[in-house]
């Protein structure tokens, strides 16, 4: 007995070894057969792999571009009434710029510069003897196809764009998004409240009496006619998170300016925000943005994307305002000057927002002088794409700024404020001058037939623009206006071409766009 008990101990040690003999073989079998499943699961030459490393060096672009949307419309930016915590998430996550510019007060020059990295006034598209300060239905104007835009920047280096929203370059199949860049469109090309009723109601005029039912396209062809506008905001949104689903595995730029508040005395909303928010049809507009910006933000992180993605929220130019500054009937721009429309501080200085978790500094804030402009450089210089070099691009790269790298200042030595081909103010720094006009067409601070002097402010300092202080410093006065003088030789000025302006697009025969 006591040899077979000797010999069941022995036995047992070697069954132990053997045991883990065996384990160790079937671990390691179980790892190659994993690596192989790996291997085959990226494309036999590491595509997935491959694919990873370029998304970490060329991070999705996403500009949510409001429309008409006021400084103080917002929480983060001092709003009391509308309530934004999708947009609070943001700032607290991201990094305000507080002196953030766009070109012009209204919809169509805005536009343009955001795509072309230029002022309106360069390319074209600040006025025109059809339609005026901004593009109308059926008209023979748009962006000239010439013009390189920040979609086609993008798509040269891979990247996959699409637009969803607002269009506002031109009606005509060649001045459309597909032509311009965009791999995708969805949306309306013109303006929301460019509607058939409103052509019926001015007839002749920018030939009315043809505009057609408010149309959104997908790519080239019109998918609905006589659009619910209430359902836009959602729409667009949707439509996003589609595009950002599709494209999640490979560098995408979205392009999302939204329809609201829009510029319409009543904005519209959906059921979910219909005549909730304490900030009437408006607020509810704004609300309904915010809860979009947060959908997006959900749908980025659920993705595992967000840290590679550069999402930025701002507007095409400030609200139209009533005559009190803190009321939200039609937005406010409070404490800023000014309503949209016109050159005030508060027409061009819009509620912006970079969000880039893992590398912008979170809740921090910059006060340096941007543009809409700077994102078709600055966006080149992240994807590793050329700016175009043939021609003069007005926009800076302002990636340290975006990064909150110490002792950034911004790249702009000048800005300029122009109302359609008129040069009304200059800004330098903390400075910024108002000219003396004879005549003009729109003026926020001149009256017809009253004699105007210099009006100087620093907008750093005396955020309302309140205290005119040219009296008090004639220098500044002097070299803005020798400053003043250079932008009316390049850019133009009241009907007086610059020397490195370009032309529109135009064609002949412009038709309606109608649903087939």
């Amino acid at each position: 007995m006591e040899i077979f008990s000797n010999l069941f101990q022995r036995s047992k040690g070697y069954c132990l070894s053997i045991y883990l003999a065996c384990f160790f073989l079937l671990f390691m079998s179980y790892a190659q057969l994993n690596a192989k499943v790996l291997k085959a699961g990226v494309g036999n030459n590491h595509k997935v792999l491959e694919q990873i490393d370029t998304l970490k060096k060329t991070p999705n672009f996403i500009i949510i571009f409001c429309d008409n949307l006021g400084y103080g419309d917002i929480e983060p930016f001092g709003s009391k009434v509308i309530r934004t915590p999708e947009l609070n998430r943001m700032a607290k996550e991201g990094r305000k710029f507080t002196h953030f510019l766009v070109t012009a007060g209204v919809c169509t020059p805005s536009r343009a510069s955001i795509m072309t990295g230029c002022y309106s006034q360069r390319v074209g598209m600040h006025v025109n003897p059809r339609d005026g300060l901004v593009l109308r239905p059926i008209s023979p104007y748009g962006l000239n196809p010439e013009e390189v835009t920040i979609a086609e920047v993008l798509k040269s280096v891979g990247y996959k764009t699409g637009l969803i929203g607002k269009w506002h370059l031109g009606d005509q199949p060649e001045f459309l998004p597909n032509n311009q860049g965009f791999d995708y469109f969805y949306g309306i090309p013109y303006s929301d409240d460019m509607t058939q009723e409103v052509g019926q109601r001015i007839g002749t005029k920018f030939n009315g009496s043809n505009w057609p039912p408010l149309p959104v396209m997908e790519n080239s062809k019109v998918v609905q006619a006589g659009v619910d506008r209430n359902l836009l905001t959602k729409d667009y949104t949707e439509k996003a998170l589609e595009f950002i689903d599709q494209n999640q595995n490979t560098p995408f730029f979205l392009y999302l300016p939204q329809a609201m508040p829009g510029s319409t005395t009543k904005p519209f909303a959906s059921e979910a925000f219909k005549g909730k928010s304490k900030g009437g049809p408006w607020g509810d507009s704004v609300e309904e943005l915010d809860w979009s910006v947060g959908q997006i933000m959900d749908k980025l992180e659920q993705l595992g994307i967000d840290e590679n993605t550069i999402v930025v929220f701002t507007s095409d130019n400030g609200a139209p305002m009533t005559d009190d500054p803190e009321s939200t009937v039609r937005g406010t721009n409070f404490p800023l000057s000014g309503r949209g429309y016109t050159t005030a501080e508060g027409a061009f200085r819009v509620p912006t927002i970079f969000w880039w978790p893992g590398t912008i500094p979170a809740g921090s804030v910059s006060e340096e002088m941007a543009t809409t402009m700077d994102f078709l450089p600055t966006f080149a210089h992240l994807s590793g794409a050329k700016v175009p070099q043939d021609r003069i691009i007005d926009g800076k790269n302002i990636l340290p700024l975006i990064l909150g790298e110490k002792d950034a200042k911004t790249p702009h030595d000048v800005f300029y404020y122009y109302y359609m081909d008129q040069l009304q103010a200059i800004r330098s720094g903390q400075w910024k001058l108002f000219l003396p006009l004879k005549e003009f067409k729109v003026h926020p601070y001149f009256k017809e037939g009253e004699e105007n002097q210099p009006l100087l402010f620093n907008v750093v300092n005396d955020v309302t623009s309140s205290h005119n202080l040219a009296a008090e410093k004639p220098e500044i006065v002097k070299s803005l206006t020798e400053l003043a003088a250079i932008a009316k030789n390049d850019l133009g000025n009241s009907g007086q071409p610059g020397l490195n302006q370009r032309s529109p697009g135009k064609m002949d025969h412009p038709v309606p766009v109608l649903m087939k």
